[in-house]
């Protein structure tokens, strides 16, 4: 497999994979730290109804999932998150204005 099927691949994943492969993340890092379910819930503040609904589907609240991200120290990430346009050339650098636009013009 080329290096740009990979990087396509990634960009293919649904919103329920990437959900799944998240949670799965933080189960690996909550039994790296030799929590239990509950354990984690309590550290959190989630109830466990819904981490477990978590570890199994995906499913969980932005405030719950930030919740747990700071239980187990993973905040930092959130920072990061939406913080940059990505470009995808120079002349999109270029075009950008240099002030922040307040409003979208397109519907799609």
């Amino acid at each position: 497999m080329a290096i740009i099927d990979k990087i396509l691949s990634v960009n293919d994943r649904t919103p329920a994979e990437i959900a799944k492969a998240l949670a799965s993340r933080v189960k690996a890092r909550r039994l790296e730290m030799n929590l239990t379910q509950e354990g984690m819930c309590r550290r959190s503040g989630v109830n466990l109804s819904s981490y477990r609904r978590f570890e199994r589907a995906g499913l969980i609240s932005l405030e719950s999932l930030i919740r747990i991200a700071l239980a187990i120290g993973q905040d930092s990430g959130f920072d990061q998150l939406f913080s940059q346009r990505k470009y995808s050339s120079i002349d999109d650098v270029i075009r950008q204005s240099s002030k922040p636009k307040k409003r979208g013009m397109r519907n799609e």
